[in-house]
């Protein structure tokens, strides 16, 4: 166990950073930065700066979640400055880890089978410890993390399913006796499953797709003529994560004005109800007299609005796609006359917004016919200028690699990566900045249980300890 001078070294450590005075709050070596994430565009890592003052520095997180949902929420945190500890199963870890796409193993040396391009996407800026949950003393190693790492955790994290971090002595009232006293009581936990924590499917595991499917959101997605349709990412799990780091962020700040922590329910099911919006309220107000067979159940409508017309993607002369809208009369009047159409701009059938709606066959055939005209490069240039709603449908590589996302710095390199077969890692970074930071990465993706000797060995456990417990299964 340590002394108590080392503990007083390591809490006055501490304090330094949380001043500033300290701009490496990690032990662990971090691989140079080609390119930085900054509000300066094209300023790199390894320009002389000021220390990196990110807004949610000091900050402890433990996170105890897997696979997107979670993930993605602690990142975000972490990519705001936090200090995140994730803790993975010994020898498996993160699911995700072993989730690679087609032929993905050109990316990765041999003998890093437990990583993956899915997992480095949602996992930077963090620490990884392995412990094993179905032993009593892997439950105490994280009563401890949540007491000692640190000095101690803000904000838990996890997405088990209700009832089963309780079951291991984990839940929210278990562990804010564990951490006692005042720590105890500004303890923010939040806990993210398929569905929430009471109701009828409230044991059931919580997976993307179905959430989507169960919520209404895979009705009305994909073409009026065909089967329902899923998001080429998953729209649930990543909307949820966003919701929960929100919520994580005012329950701190009910905590600075009231002293008390606070429990957090997000679910999957439920973020996907919300995402309905306009067309949940359309089932939920309209036609309520028709009976079942007539009630406002949503439908799909490809790349089109319910509301609005002209709202979608149009193909040009060399088969490219221009995307386009007009959200208002003044808006229509600006894009006939962009489009060029002789007469379309005084037809009083499509004055007015609710006119172009039931109108939406005729004007969108009116509309392909005369985007065929040019190829999408001219149609650009046409509207460029012009305040309008437009922009190309572009395929992945073409939006990582538009002028915008390079002049904000969305992509960027992690070199000296070891587990690539050329050492770099790119990743996709922050969609937020932050004036005068750099959102950088400061921690790589960490392997699993990378560290693991460093993070015991600050809560006092000898090296022999840990390699009982490692033998031992336990971390």
């Amino acid at each position: 166990m340590t002394t108590r001078p080392a503990r007083l070294f390591r809490r006055h450590a501490l304090a330094k950073l949380r001043s500033g005075n300290l701009t490496n709050y990690s032990s662990t070596s971090r691989p140079p930065i080609r390119r930085s994430l900054s509000t300066t565009p094209g300023k790199s890592a390894s320009h002389k700066q000021l220390p990196n003052r990110l807004p949610l520095q000091g900050l402890k997180i433990l996170d105890l979640t897997r696979v997107l949902a979670g993930p993605f929420c602690t990142q975000i945190l972490a990519d705001y400055g936090a200090s995140v500890l994730k803790v993975e199963q010994p020898g498996i870890g993160d699911e995700t880890r072993q989730w690679r796409t087609h032929n993905e193993s050109q990316k990765w040396k041999d003998q890093y089978k437990l990583m993956s391009l899915y997992f480095a996407a949602v996992n930077r800026n963090k620490k990884s410890v392995t412990v094993n949950f179905k032993d009593e003393r892997g439950c105490e190693i994280v009563r401890r993390l949540a007491r000692e790492w640190e000095d101690g955790v803000d904000v838990v994290v996890h997405n088990f399913l209700p009832g089963k971090m309780e079951s291991m002595g984990l839940g929210y009232e278990q562990l804010k006796t564990a951490l006692g006293g005042d720590a105890g009581e500004k303890l923010i936990y939040a806990a993210v499953s398929g569905y929430g924590p009471s109701g009828p499917s409230a044991q059931r595991a919580g997976y993307d797709a179905i959430a989507l499917a169960e919520a209404g959101l895979l009705h009305i997605t994909g073409q009026e003529s065909g089967p329902p349709s899923k998001p080429g990412v998953a729209m649930a799990d990543l909307c949820t994560g966003l919701y929960t780091h929100g919520a994580i962020l005012a329950a701190l700040y009910q905590r600075d004005r009231t002293g008390k922590g606070c429990l957090i329910n997000g679910s999957l099911f439920e973020s996907s109800l919300s995402l309905l919006i306009n067309v949940g309220l359309a089932s939920l107000n309209l036609d309520l007299n028709k009976g079942p067979e007539q009630r406002r159940r949503g439908k799909r409508l490809g790349l089109e609005h319910p509301s609005l017309v002209p709202y979608g993607g149009f193909e040009t002369r060399d088969k490219k796609m221009v995307y386009v809208a007009a959200n208002n009369n003044r808006q229509w009047k600006g894009f006939c006359g962009r489009m060029g159409v002789a007469g379309l701009g005084e037809d009083e059938r499509f004055s007015t917004n609710d006119g172009r709606v039931e109108n939406r066959a005729e004007i969108n055939r009116i509309l392909q016919e005369k985007f065929r005209e040019k190829t999408k490069d001219e149609w650009m240039a046409v509207f460029e200028g012009s305040g309008l709603p437009y922009g190309a449908i572009n395929d992945v590589v073409e939006a990582l690699e538009h002028p915008q996302a390079q002049a904000r710095n969305m992509v960027f390199d992690v070199e000296d990566f070891e587990a690539a077969r050329d050492g770099v890692l790119k990743l996709i970074g922050p969609a937020v900045k932050f004036e005068g930071a750099q959102m950088n990465v400061r921690l790589k993706p960490p392997l699993l249980g990378e560290h693991t000797e460093q993070v015991l060995g600050g809560l006092g456990y000898a090296t022999d300890e840990v390699a009982e417990l490692r033998r031992a299964g336990v971390v």
